[in-house]
Protein backbone atom coordinates (compact mmCIF):
# COMPACT_ATOMS: atom_id res chain seq x y z
CA UNK A 1 0.00 0.00 0.00
CA UNK A 2 1.56 3.42 -1.19
CA UNK A 3 1.81 6.33 0.89
CA UNK A 4 1.40 9.93 0.00
CA UNK A 5 1.01 13.34 1.72
CA UNK A 6 -1.95 14.25 -0.59
CA UNK A 7 -3.92 11.63 -3.15
CA UNK A 8 -6.07 14.93 -4.48
CA UNK A 9 -2.67 16.35 -5.80
CA UNK A 10 -2.88 13.60 -8.51
CA UNK A 11 -4.26 15.54 -11.45
CA UNK A 12 -1.30 18.19 -11.56
CA UNK A 13 0.85 15.36 -11.08
CA UNK A 14 -0.36 14.22 -14.08
CA UNK A 15 0.28 17.28 -15.74
CA UNK A 16 3.51 18.05 -14.59
CA UNK A 17 4.86 14.60 -15.77
CA UNK A 18 3.29 15.11 -19.38
CA UNK A 19 5.25 17.79 -19.21
CA UNK A 20 8.41 16.29 -18.32
CA UNK A 21 7.88 13.66 -21.17
CA UNK A 22 7.51 16.26 -23.98
CA UNK A 23 11.25 17.13 -23.25
CA UNK A 24 12.55 13.78 -22.21
CA UNK A 25 12.42 12.51 -25.86
CA UNK A 26 15.66 10.03 -25.55
CA UNK A 27 14.65 8.60 -22.61
CA UNK A 28 10.87 8.04 -24.33
CA UNK A 29 12.74 5.89 -27.19
CA UNK A 30 14.34 3.63 -24.80
CA UNK A 31 10.76 3.13 -23.21
CA UNK A 32 9.50 1.72 -27.03
CA UNK A 33 12.31 -0.59 -27.40
CA UNK A 34 11.73 -1.52 -23.82
CA UNK A 35 7.61 -1.86 -24.53
CA UNK A 36 8.47 -4.38 -27.57
CA UNK A 37 11.40 -6.36 -26.18
CA UNK A 38 10.23 -6.80 -22.33
CA UNK A 39 13.54 -6.69 -20.50
CA UNK A 40 12.34 -7.06 -17.08
CA UNK A 41 9.53 -9.02 -17.42
CA UNK A 42 8.61 -10.64 -13.34
CA UNK A 43 11.27 -8.52 -12.03
CA UNK A 44 10.69 -5.89 -9.24
CA UNK A 45 12.84 -2.67 -8.95
CA UNK A 46 13.18 -0.92 -5.86
CA UNK A 47 14.18 2.91 -6.34
CA UNK A 48 15.49 5.39 -3.58
CA UNK A 49 15.41 8.15 -5.72
CA UNK A 50 13.98 11.83 -5.58
CA UNK A 51 10.00 11.44 -6.78
CA UNK A 52 9.80 13.88 -9.17
CA UNK A 53 8.52 14.15 -12.42
CA UNK A 54 11.35 13.35 -14.21
CA UNK A 55 11.81 10.35 -11.87
CA UNK A 56 8.25 9.66 -12.74
CA UNK A 57 9.38 8.97 -16.82
CA UNK A 58 11.83 6.89 -15.67
CA UNK A 59 9.52 4.81 -13.70
CA UNK A 60 6.91 4.85 -16.75
CA UNK A 61 9.47 3.61 -18.72
CA UNK A 62 10.87 0.65 -16.14
CA UNK A 63 7.08 -0.11 -16.13
CA UNK A 64 7.38 -0.25 -20.29
CA UNK A 65 9.83 -3.06 -19.71
CA UNK A 66 7.61 -5.30 -17.48
CA UNK A 67 9.41 -4.26 -13.89
CA UNK A 68 7.05 -3.41 -10.89
CA UNK A 69 8.35 -0.65 -9.10
CA UNK A 70 8.64 0.32 -5.63
CA UNK A 71 10.25 3.74 -4.61
CA UNK A 72 10.85 6.13 -2.14
CA UNK A 73 12.70 8.97 -1.55
CA UNK A 74 16.31 9.42 -1.17
CA UNK A 75 16.43 12.76 0.41
CA UNK A 76 13.30 14.34 2.57
CA UNK A 77 12.91 17.55 1.32
CA UNK A 78 12.90 16.79 -2.84
CA UNK A 79 9.57 14.67 -2.79
CA UNK A 80 7.17 16.50 -5.35
CA UNK A 81 3.91 15.39 -3.67
CA UNK A 82 1.72 15.68 -6.91
CA UNK A 83 3.96 13.69 -8.73
CA UNK A 84 4.04 10.89 -6.04
CA UNK A 85 0.32 11.25 -6.13
CA UNK A 86 -0.21 10.55 -9.18
CA UNK A 87 2.27 7.86 -9.20
CA UNK A 88 0.52 5.87 -6.68
CA UNK A 89 -2.34 5.60 -9.01
CA UNK A 90 -0.54 3.99 -11.69
CA UNK A 91 -0.51 -0.13 -11.75
CA UNK A 92 2.40 -1.73 -10.80
CA UNK A 93 3.51 1.43 -8.71
CA UNK A 94 4.20 1.19 -4.89
CA UNK A 95 5.07 4.96 -3.43
CA UNK A 96 6.19 6.24 -0.41
CA UNK A 97 6.93 9.43 0.31
CA UNK A 98 6.36 12.92 1.06
CA UNK A 99 7.90 16.39 0.99
CA UNK A 100 9.40 17.10 4.59
CA UNK A 101 9.73 13.36 5.60
CA UNK A 102 10.55 13.26 9.75
CA UNK A 103 13.93 10.46 10.04
CA UNK A 104 11.74 7.93 11.32
CA UNK A 105 9.25 7.84 8.13
CA UNK A 106 12.73 8.40 6.11
CA UNK A 107 13.83 4.79 7.02
CA UNK A 108 10.18 3.34 7.34
CA UNK A 109 10.14 3.89 3.96
CA UNK A 110 13.38 2.13 2.75
CA UNK A 111 12.07 -0.60 4.50
CA UNK A 112 8.83 -0.88 2.61
CA UNK A 113 10.88 -0.66 -0.74
CA UNK A 114 12.96 -3.72 0.94
CA UNK A 115 9.87 -5.50 1.91
CA UNK A 116 8.70 -5.03 -1.85
CA UNK A 117 11.81 -8.03 -2.51
CA UNK A 118 13.52 -6.28 -5.31
CA UNK A 119 15.86 -7.59 -7.83
CA UNK A 120 17.61 -4.79 -8.95
CA UNK A 121 18.19 -0.97 -7.17
CA UNK A 122 18.56 2.08 -8.12
CA UNK A 123 19.69 4.65 -5.48
CA UNK A 124 20.30 8.27 -4.84
CA UNK A 125 23.04 8.27 -2.23
CA UNK A 126 23.19 4.39 -1.07
CA UNK A 127 20.70 4.53 1.92
CA UNK A 128 18.99 1.84 0.05
CA UNK A 129 21.84 -0.23 -0.66
CA UNK A 130 23.59 0.55 2.70
CA UNK A 131 19.84 -0.46 4.45
CA UNK A 132 20.03 -3.66 2.47
CA UNK A 133 23.68 -4.51 3.32
CA UNK A 134 23.23 -4.02 6.97
CA UNK A 135 20.10 -4.97 7.84
CA UNK A 136 18.80 -7.65 5.15
CA UNK A 137 22.09 -9.38 4.22
CA UNK A 138 20.76 -12.39 2.82
CA UNK A 139 18.53 -10.41 0.20
CA UNK A 140 21.49 -9.70 -1.66
CA UNK A 141 22.06 -13.57 -2.57
CA UNK A 142 18.88 -13.47 -4.67
CA UNK A 143 19.53 -9.74 -6.34
CA UNK A 144 20.63 -9.48 -10.23
CA UNK A 145 22.66 -6.24 -9.00
CA UNK A 146 21.67 -2.21 -8.39
CA UNK A 147 22.52 1.08 -9.64
CA UNK A 148 24.11 4.75 -8.17
CA UNK A 149 23.02 7.74 -9.50
CA UNK A 150 25.19 10.19 -7.25
CA UNK A 151 28.82 11.07 -6.59
CA UNK A 152 28.07 10.79 -2.84
CA UNK A 153 26.62 7.32 -3.60
CA UNK A 154 29.49 6.30 -5.42
CA UNK A 155 31.80 7.46 -2.33
CA UNK A 156 30.02 5.02 -0.32
CA UNK A 157 30.38 2.13 -2.34
CA UNK A 158 33.99 2.34 -3.10
CA UNK A 159 34.06 2.46 0.70
CA UNK A 160 32.00 -0.83 0.78
CA UNK A 161 34.10 -2.33 -1.86
CA UNK A 162 37.50 -1.71 -0.55
CA UNK A 163 36.04 -3.25 3.08
CA UNK A 164 34.56 -6.21 1.20
CA UNK A 165 31.17 -5.63 2.16
CA UNK A 166 29.47 -4.93 -1.08
CA UNK A 167 27.44 -8.05 -1.78
CA UNK A 168 26.07 -7.28 -5.03
CA UNK A 169 27.40 -5.90 -8.74
CA UNK A 170 26.73 -2.15 -9.00
CA UNK A 171 26.71 0.15 -11.76
CA UNK A 172 28.00 3.75 -11.15
CA UNK A 173 25.95 5.57 -13.47
CA UNK A 174 27.26 8.60 -12.14
CA UNK A 175 30.20 7.93 -13.98
CA UNK A 176 28.46 8.12 -17.80
CA UNK A 177 29.80 10.98 -19.66
CA UNK A 178 26.34 11.65 -19.86
CA UNK A 179 25.38 11.80 -16.26
CA UNK A 180 28.81 13.24 -14.71
CA UNK A 181 29.41 15.98 -17.39
CA UNK A 182 25.98 16.84 -18.12
CA UNK A 183 23.43 16.00 -14.71
CA UNK A 184 26.05 17.57 -12.76
CA UNK A 185 27.41 20.57 -14.59
CA UNK A 186 25.06 21.61 -16.79
CA UNK A 187 22.04 20.63 -14.45
CA UNK A 188 23.19 21.38 -10.84
CA UNK A 189 24.88 24.58 -12.27
CA UNK A 190 21.49 25.74 -13.59
CA UNK A 191 19.02 24.17 -10.64
CA UNK A 192 21.03 25.34 -8.12
CA UNK A 193 20.43 29.47 -8.72
CA UNK A 194 17.02 28.11 -9.44
CA UNK A 195 16.54 27.09 -5.98
CA UNK A 196 18.48 30.00 -4.71
CA UNK A 197 16.24 32.43 -6.37
CA UNK A 198 12.99 31.16 -5.52
CA UNK A 199 14.13 31.12 -1.27
CA UNK A 200 15.95 34.60 -1.54
CA UNK A 201 15.30 36.74 -4.68
CA UNK A 202 18.79 37.73 -4.75
CA UNK A 203 20.16 39.84 -6.92
CA UNK A 204 23.85 37.93 -8.40
CA UNK A 205 25.15 40.55 -10.57
CA UNK A 206 28.22 42.02 -8.61
CA UNK A 207 28.02 39.81 -6.04
CA UNK A 208 31.22 37.57 -4.30
CA UNK A 209 29.78 33.72 -4.66
CA UNK A 210 32.26 31.30 -3.05
CA UNK A 211 32.33 27.77 -4.68
CA UNK A 212 33.35 25.45 -1.98
CA UNK A 213 34.53 21.99 -4.41
CA UNK A 214 35.46 22.18 -8.14
CA UNK A 215 34.33 19.17 -8.96
CA UNK A 216 32.41 18.53 -12.16
CA UNK A 217 29.03 19.90 -9.84
CA UNK A 218 31.36 22.71 -8.98
CA UNK A 219 32.20 23.50 -12.44
CA UNK A 220 28.43 23.87 -13.33
CA UNK A 221 27.71 26.00 -10.51
CA UNK A 222 30.78 28.57 -10.51
CA UNK A 223 30.09 28.78 -14.38
CA UNK A 224 26.33 30.13 -13.74
CA UNK A 225 27.52 32.30 -10.91
CA UNK A 226 30.07 34.06 -13.47
CA UNK A 227 27.28 34.37 -16.27
CA UNK A 228 24.79 35.98 -13.76
CA UNK A 229 27.45 38.79 -13.45
CA UNK A 230 28.85 37.47 -9.98
CA UNK A 231 32.81 37.48 -8.67
CA UNK A 232 33.19 33.65 -7.82
CA UNK A 233 35.84 32.33 -5.32
CA UNK A 234 36.81 28.24 -5.23
CA UNK A 235 37.49 26.84 -2.31
CA UNK A 236 39.38 23.47 -2.71
CA UNK A 237 41.52 20.96 -1.45
CA UNK A 238 42.43 19.00 -4.43
CA UNK A 239 45.64 20.45 -6.06
CA UNK A 240 44.57 20.46 -9.72
CA UNK A 241 40.90 21.13 -9.44
CA UNK A 242 42.23 24.29 -7.90
CA UNK A 243 44.76 24.68 -10.72
CA UNK A 244 41.79 24.55 -13.25
CA UNK A 245 39.76 27.16 -10.85
CA UNK A 246 42.35 29.13 -11.88
CA UNK A 247 42.84 28.57 -15.01
CA UNK A 248 39.13 29.60 -15.72
CA UNK A 249 39.61 32.74 -14.21
CA UNK A 250 38.19 32.18 -10.40
CA UNK A 251 39.75 33.35 -7.56
CA UNK A 252 41.21 30.42 -5.28
CA UNK A 253 41.47 30.73 -1.80
CA UNK A 254 41.35 28.43 1.73
CA UNK A 255 37.83 28.93 2.99
CA UNK A 256 39.19 30.77 5.78
CA UNK A 257 39.91 33.70 3.47
CA UNK A 258 37.00 33.26 1.60
CA UNK A 259 34.60 33.34 4.19
CA UNK A 260 34.71 37.29 4.88
CA UNK A 261 34.49 38.11 1.36
CA UNK A 262 31.46 35.92 0.32
CA UNK A 263 27.64 37.17 -0.37
CA UNK A 264 26.33 33.81 -1.18
CA UNK A 265 28.10 30.55 -0.12
CA UNK A 266 27.60 27.22 -2.06
CA UNK A 267 29.28 23.93 -1.07
CA UNK A 268 29.66 20.94 -3.35
CA UNK A 269 31.64 18.71 -2.38
CA UNK A 270 30.36 15.75 -0.74
CA UNK A 271 32.11 15.72 1.98
CA UNK A 272 31.47 17.04 5.86
CA UNK A 273 31.66 20.33 7.46
CA UNK A 274 33.73 22.20 4.52
CA UNK A 275 31.73 25.21 5.74
CA UNK A 276 32.25 25.16 9.84
CA UNK A 277 31.12 27.88 12.82
CA UNK A 278 34.78 28.92 12.74
CA UNK A 279 34.01 30.62 8.94
CA UNK A 280 30.65 32.07 9.63
CA UNK A 281 31.39 33.76 12.58
CA UNK A 282 33.44 35.87 10.09
CA UNK A 283 30.72 36.45 6.90
CA UNK A 284 29.46 39.28 6.26
CA UNK A 285 26.33 40.45 7.74
CA UNK A 286 23.54 38.90 5.55
CA UNK A 287 25.73 36.22 3.91
CA UNK A 288 24.01 33.14 2.50
CA UNK A 289 24.88 29.67 2.83
CA UNK A 290 23.31 26.93 0.86
CA UNK A 291 24.30 23.41 -0.48
CA UNK A 292 24.25 21.39 -3.77
CA UNK A 293 25.68 18.01 -2.43
CA UNK A 294 23.77 15.04 -1.93
CA UNK A 295 23.46 15.51 1.74
CA UNK A 296 22.95 18.01 4.86
CA UNK A 297 26.25 17.80 6.83
CA UNK A 298 28.56 20.29 4.26
CA UNK A 299 27.69 22.88 6.66
CA UNK A 300 27.82 22.68 10.32
CA UNK A 301 24.10 23.04 11.01
CA UNK A 302 24.29 21.63 14.16
CA UNK A 303 26.56 23.62 15.82
CA UNK A 304 25.23 26.79 14.29
CA UNK A 305 21.62 26.30 15.53
CA UNK A 306 23.50 25.63 19.03
CA UNK A 307 25.83 28.91 19.38
CA UNK A 308 22.56 31.01 17.44
CA UNK A 309 20.69 33.97 19.49
CA UNK A 310 18.09 33.49 17.17
CA UNK A 311 16.12 31.39 14.43
CA UNK A 312 13.47 32.31 12.08
CA UNK A 313 11.55 31.17 8.78
CA UNK A 314 11.73 34.17 6.82
CA UNK A 315 10.98 33.29 3.25
CA UNK A 316 10.13 29.90 1.43
CA UNK A 317 12.91 27.23 2.83
CA UNK A 318 14.89 30.43 3.97
CA UNK A 319 16.09 30.32 7.06
CA UNK A 320 17.44 33.37 9.37
CA UNK A 321 20.23 33.00 12.02
CA UNK A 322 21.14 35.76 14.37
CA UNK A 323 24.69 35.10 15.73
CA UNK A 324 26.09 36.09 18.85
CA UNK A 325 27.63 39.14 17.25
CA UNK A 326 24.41 40.44 16.37
CA UNK A 327 25.16 40.00 12.22
CA UNK A 328 22.92 37.48 10.79
CA UNK A 329 23.31 34.69 8.37
CA UNK A 330 20.60 33.04 6.06
CA UNK A 331 20.32 29.26 5.54
CA UNK A 332 18.65 28.32 1.89
CA UNK A 333 16.80 24.68 1.62
CA UNK A 334 17.39 24.24 5.35
CA UNK A 335 21.32 23.14 4.27
CA UNK A 336 19.75 20.35 2.06
CA UNK A 337 20.09 20.16 -1.95
CA UNK A 338 18.73 24.01 -2.05
CA UNK A 339 17.71 22.87 -6.06
CA UNK A 340 15.57 20.36 -4.84
CA UNK A 341 14.42 21.71 -1.20
CA UNK A 342 14.23 25.48 -2.79
CA UNK A 343 13.16 24.52 -6.65
CA UNK A 344 12.25 21.64 -8.87
CA UNK A 345 15.43 19.53 -9.30
CA UNK A 346 17.57 19.54 -12.95
CA UNK A 347 15.51 20.32 -16.06
CA UNK A 348 14.08 17.23 -17.88
CA UNK A 349 16.23 17.83 -20.49
CA UNK A 350 19.51 16.55 -18.49
CA UNK A 351 17.51 14.06 -16.50
CA UNK A 352 16.93 12.78 -19.99
CA UNK A 353 20.19 11.59 -19.93
CA UNK A 354 20.79 10.58 -16.63
CA UNK A 355 17.74 7.81 -16.29
CA UNK A 356 18.85 6.73 -19.89
CA UNK A 357 21.47 5.55 -18.17
CA UNK A 358 19.43 4.28 -15.32
CA UNK A 359 17.29 2.37 -17.67
CA UNK A 360 20.18 0.79 -19.32
CA UNK A 361 22.14 -0.05 -16.55
CA UNK A 362 19.61 -2.15 -15.17
CA UNK A 363 19.12 -3.63 -18.67
CA UNK A 364 23.09 -4.43 -18.60
CA UNK A 365 22.48 -6.23 -15.40
CA UNK A 366 19.22 -8.53 -16.48
CA UNK A 367 22.00 -9.31 -19.22
CA UNK A 368 24.72 -10.43 -17.61
CA UNK A 369 23.24 -11.68 -14.73
CA UNK A 370 25.54 -13.65 -12.39
CA UNK A 371 28.67 -12.57 -14.28
CA UNK A 372 29.37 -9.72 -13.06
CA UNK A 373 31.68 -9.11 -10.08
CA UNK A 374 30.53 -7.90 -6.73
CA UNK A 375 32.27 -4.33 -7.41
CA UNK A 376 31.64 -1.25 -8.54
CA UNK A 377 30.96 -1.58 -12.78
CA UNK A 378 31.13 1.46 -15.12
CA UNK A 379 29.16 1.00 -18.18
CA UNK A 380 30.61 -0.09 -20.96
CA UNK A 381 31.52 3.10 -23.48
CA UNK A 382 29.77 2.18 -26.51
CA UNK A 383 26.23 2.33 -24.15
CA UNK A 384 27.36 6.12 -23.06
CA UNK A 385 28.03 6.36 -26.92
CA UNK A 386 24.12 5.38 -27.52
CA UNK A 387 22.61 7.52 -24.84
CA UNK A 388 24.59 10.84 -26.62
CA UNK A 389 23.33 9.63 -29.69
CA UNK A 390 19.54 9.51 -28.25
CA UNK A 391 19.76 13.13 -27.03
CA UNK A 392 21.61 14.30 -30.34
CA UNK A 393 18.69 13.04 -32.64
CA UNK A 394 16.02 14.36 -29.45
CA UNK A 395 17.65 18.01 -30.50
CA UNK A 396 17.66 17.53 -34.30
CA UNK A 397 21.28 16.97 -34.62
CA UNK A 398 23.48 15.00 -36.80
CA UNK A 399 27.09 14.78 -36.82
CA UNK A 400 29.83 13.16 -39.50
CA UNK A 401 30.95 9.65 -39.45
CA UNK A 402 34.23 8.30 -39.93
CA UNK A 403 35.48 6.92 -43.70
CA UNK A 404 37.19 4.21 -44.00
CA UNK A 405 39.84 5.40 -44.79
CA UNK A 406 39.89 7.06 -41.52
CA UNK A 407 38.96 4.00 -39.09
CA UNK A 408 41.72 1.72 -41.09
CA UNK A 409 44.09 5.35 -40.18
CA UNK A 410 42.97 5.73 -36.24
CA UNK A 411 43.39 2.13 -36.27
CA UNK A 412 46.99 1.65 -37.42
CA UNK A 413 50.37 3.00 -35.92
CA UNK A 414 53.11 2.61 -38.88
CA UNK A 415 52.12 5.72 -39.68
CA UNK A 416 53.87 8.30 -38.93
CA UNK A 417 54.98 11.97 -40.23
Amino acid sequence: MSFVKNPSLAEQGRLNLEVAERRMSALLKVRDRFAKEKPFKGLTIGMALHVTKETGVLIRTLRAGGAKVAITGCNPLSTQDDVAAALAEEEGVLVWAYKGETKEDYYKFLTAVIDAEPQITIDDGCDLVTEIHTKYPHLTEGMIGGCEETTSGIIRLHAMEKEGALKMPMIAVNDNKTKHLMDNYYGTGQSTFDGILRSTNLLIAGKTVVVVGYGSCGKGVAMRAKGLGAQVIVTEVDSFAALQAAMDGHRVMPMAQAAPLGDLFITVTGDLHVIRMEHIETMKDGAVLCNSGHFDNEIDLKVLEAKARRKRRVRHYLDEYMLKSGNIVYIAGEGRLVNLASAEGHPSEVMSLSFCGQALACEYLVKNKGKLPNTVITLPPEIDDEIAGLQLTAMDLTIDELTPEQVKYLASWQEGT
